[in-house]
């Protein structure tokens, strides 16, 4: 009945604005034969296939393929794809095709066609069946064996690409399949891969896939071998797993230390010798890095005789005299490390600091007391070496015992006192215990501060012949020094250096024995 009257029907239909009104006409005028009304119509409805498949219809392909690039609507291009592929414009074809995404029909026509550098481009969004297909098109051309492998790596069949790169030597192919490998692949495929990438002198890559093969150790021979920087992440990755057997944790674990110490990561290789279980490895290295502070600390955590010893030694070499801190770990250290005989010798050394920096002879004598009290406890396997160390240190504190109650009993009697030092000085090894300069600098500034200038002079130059390469200035202060000089008739005029006059004349006016 709405066919009676067709022209109020398509009006009925325009006002509508129903697109599937729309395309339902379209539909009705097509089956007329009335093709320019239905495409205004298949357009309205934004029915774009059906736009497309009119145009190719009536032959006119190039409005078609307008349409279609312009919208990329998958069903037109599809449409379009078929209708170009008939008329054998295949290029074209296999282009509408990608653009439908039907990926196998695209790559069917540039296998057909020899399209292999297009191939690639759709293949790889085809279907693992089919991009396997076209890898052995490419495999059989007997050229591209890139892409060959890049399609059969991303099939899923990363043993055949893998044999192909090597047996083609397809490097950068080869690359490209190795960085996206894990510990899925079977060990012995990585293997090979590593030993690829060594021939050709890519030792990092052949690193990481000795890794991935957990070949821990063959993997660390290369990082010694060929100089490869093992990072915290690097040392991480060849770790071995929490639930390896133990034993083989250990060996790596201190395989891996070792290499680091090779390599100067010495905070690094104390890490891994401390989870290897071996913390004297890992003090030692700790030690080759020179941070005080953490081998004082992981000396104190590890609660070992040996780790206290070595901590301590290494203490000793720093300038311990400046820093009390630094002096009393040293002790405690070594008593810790019932290192008793290191422990006397670093007595002795402090009491020497004392003569030979501070003349403090009461401090000095404190610490050769400590010495000889840590050398008797000590327990020496030479019996006649600890018995002579003994003997010795009691000397040397016999000979400090005199100096010191020869200045103590200066206050009260001077005259002992003075007597007391001439007898030290008659010792045969005085110098073992007391400098014989500091004896005659006590002598001489007290007759210098009483005036008796003359024996002050005469003991002055009983030094310098006992001492003849010393300073005088570092026993006797130089006001001391200039009061005698003024004192004895030696400041003339003619004896000052800034007078005028030749270094000969100056010379005979000089006493022979006057050396201050």
């Amino acid at each position: 009945m709405l066919f009676e009257n067709v022209g109020e029907l398509e009006a009925y239909v325009i006002k509508s604005k129903d697109k599937k009104l729309l395309g339902w006409w379209a539909q009705y005028l097509e089956s007329n034969g009335e093709m320019d009304s239905a495409l205004q119509f298949y357009q309205a409805a934004d029915d774009i296939m059906s736009f497309v498949r009119i145009w190719c219809y009536c032959g006119r392909f190039d409005e078609a393929i307008s349409i279609a690039s312009n919208t990329n609507d998958r069903a037109a291009c599809y449409h379009l794809a078929r209708q170009l592929e008939n008329q054998e414009r295949f290029s074209e074809a296999v282009q509408f095709y990608g653009k439908a995404q039907a990926y196998t029909n695209a790559t069917r026509l540039c296998r057909a066609n020899q399209f292999d550098n297009e191939l690639i481009s759709y293949a790889m969004y085809s279907t693992e069946e089919d991009m396997v297909i076209c890898a052995r098109y490419y495999e059989e051309s007997g050229a591209n064996w890139d892409k060959a492998i890049m399609l059969y790596h991303k099939s899923g069949q990363v043993g055949r690409a893998l044999e192909l790169a090597f047996e083609h030597q397809q490097f950068t192919a080869l690359q490209h399949i190795t960085s996206n490998l894990d510990s899925s692949v079977e060990p012995e495929t990585l293997h090979t891969c590593a030993q690829f990438f060594l021939e050709h002198q890519q030792y990092s890559k052949a690193v990481d896939l000795l890794l991935l093969a957990k070949k821990y150790l063959e993997a660390l021979d290369i990082c010694i071998d060929k100089h490869i920087s093992i990072t915290e992440d690097l040392a991480e990755q060849i770790s071995p797993e929490k639930d390896a057997e133990p034993e083989y944790k250990r060996v790596l674990f201190e395989r891996i230390g070792e290499c680091c110490m090779l390599q100067g990561s010495y905070h690094l290789a104390t890490k891994k010798f401390t989870q290897a279980g071996n913390r004297v490895k890992a003090m030692r290295a700790l030690l080759k890095s020179g941070d005080t502070e953490k081998i004082i600390f992981f000396a104190g955590v590890s609660r070992q005789k040996e780790i206290y010893v070595m901590a301590a030694n290494y203490l000793q070499r720093l300038d311990w005299r400046k820093d009390p801190e630094i002096m009393k770990n040293i002790i405690t250290f070594y008593t810790k490390g019932r290192a008793l005989e290191s422990l006397s010798g670093f007595y002795d050394a402090c009491a020497q600091v004392e003569i030979d920096e501070y003349q403090n002879y009461e401090k000095a004598l404190g610490a050769l007391s400590e010495a000889l009290k840590c050398m008797n406890k000590a327990k020496m396997q030479d019996v006649g070496t600890q018995e002579a160390k003994i003997n010795f240190l009691k000397r040397r504190i016999s000979l400090l015992k005199k100096f010191v109650q020869a200045r103590r009993s200066y206050e009260e009697d001077v005259e002992e006192a003075m007597k007391q030092c001439l007898m030290l000085l008659e010792e045969p090894d005085l110098e073992t215990g007391v400098r014989s300069g500091d004896i005659y600098g006590f002598m001489v500034e007290h007759y210098a501060s009483v005036g008796d200038y003359q024996k002050a002079y005469h003991l002055v130059q009983e030094l310098k012949q006992r001492l003849p390469t010393a300073s005088l200035a570092y026993y006797v202060n130089n006001t001391v020094l200039d009061q005698i000089k003024r004192n004895v008739g030696l400041d003339e005029p003619s004896l000052d250096p800034n007078t005028p006059g030749t270094e000969e004349e100056i010379e005979e006016e000089i006493p022979e024995d006057f050396g201050f």
